[in-house]
């Protein structure tokens, strides 16, 4: 079985996560919605405020996290529908150290289909530890760009501290998605990430003046 010829890596389709509280008078706690598409290999920068929904955006990516509504297609194929033991054949979310996300069970396994490609083609690393000696940055953004050549789709979230992670994004990512005010915001450039005004607040002043610096 092979992937769908000519589809999208990756498509969000009217994705909604929504979250409520109370057992009666049900509240909303939060909300996230995001529609876009991103058609072939590349390597895509995610940022955002924390609680923004950046972790949540990538377990439902990966079909570890059931939206709310809507549908999410790797390859041409909801990985929703796809068997629990083989959705990371599709996309894998690899947490902070590199630990693999796991996922709630909804649907016995027996009544969903299998992977349609046996090594993933989106890989999704959220909040990645980079040290600073040594090379290792070096080394993991050859990583992404061996991945990005081989027809993969790299996406990687980043919390900036430090003006290093600026550079990052800057250097590696071809486009970006902002995760803020419950939406998922698709930007071409770095440039036009740093216009953004919501990442501007979510920077801060002395973190702004630094992204600008490289523009």
């Amino acid at each position: 079985m092979a992937p769908a010829s000519g589809a999208p890596l990756i498509a969000l389709q009217n994705l909604q996560k929504v979250y409520t509280r109370g057992l009666i008078a049900r509240q909303q706690t939060f909300k996230l919605e995001a529609d876009l598409t991103i058609d072939g290999p590349g390597i895509v920068g995610v940022v955002g405020p924390n609680g923004a929904g950046k972790t949540t955006l990538f377990e439902m990516m990966t079909g570890s996290n059931a939206p709310t509504s809507g549908r999410v297609l790797v390859a041409g194929t909801d990985i929703h529908r796809v068997k629990y033991a083989e959705r990371d054949r599709l996309a894998i979310h690899y947490h902070q150290s590199y630990q693999v996300r796991r996922f709630r069970k909804l649907v016995p396994s027996i009544f969903l289909a299998p992977s349609p490609v046996e090594r993933p083609v989106v890989h999704l690393f959220d909040e990645p530890q980079f040290n600073t000696q040594d090379g290792y940055i070096g080394f993991m953004l050859d990583f992404f760009r061996k991945l990005r050549a081989e027809g993969r789709l790299v996406i990687l979230c980043l919390h900036p501290t430090a003006s290093y992670h600026l550079e990052i994004l800057n250097e590696i990512a071809e486009r970006f998605l902002l995760v803020a005010g419950g939406t998922v915001t698709d930007l071409s450039d770095f440039k036009s990430l740093v216009a953004e005004e919501r990442m501007r607040t979510y920077l801060g002043p002395e973190m702004t003046r630094a992204a600008e610096a490289l523009i």
